[in-house]
């Protein structure tokens, strides 16, 4: 497996983590009423290699799953990074 492939996905993991933290702290926020995690945060951590991240955010702590923004977001953000892991793999093969 290329190296490129390797960093990609260390970044992935990584912001994936990042994003699923950020989440889980929004939603303990939330329930204590304490100041809350931007919400342009949470959809740019999502967008930028974080996806996974946020599904499991979204999904285990059902947390922003009223804003249809963030699922769909999810999602596209999904598809894109897995298009991302696909190009660089046709490119380093």
């Amino acid at each position: 497996m290329p190296a490129e492939l390797y960093a990609l996905g260390a970044i992935e993991a990584g912001m994936s983590v990042l994003t699923f933290l950020l989440f889980g702290t929004d939603k303990a926020f939330a329930k204590a009423g304490k100041r809350r995690i931007p919400e342009r945060t949470l959809l740019t951590c999502t967008v930028v290699f974080g996806a996974v991240g946020a599904w499991l955010g979204i999904f285990l702590f059902r947390h922003k799953t009223m804003h249809p923004v963030f699922p769909r977001t999810a999602f596209l953000a999904l598809l894109a990074q897995a298009a991302a892991f696909g190009a660089v793999y046709a490119l380093c093969r």
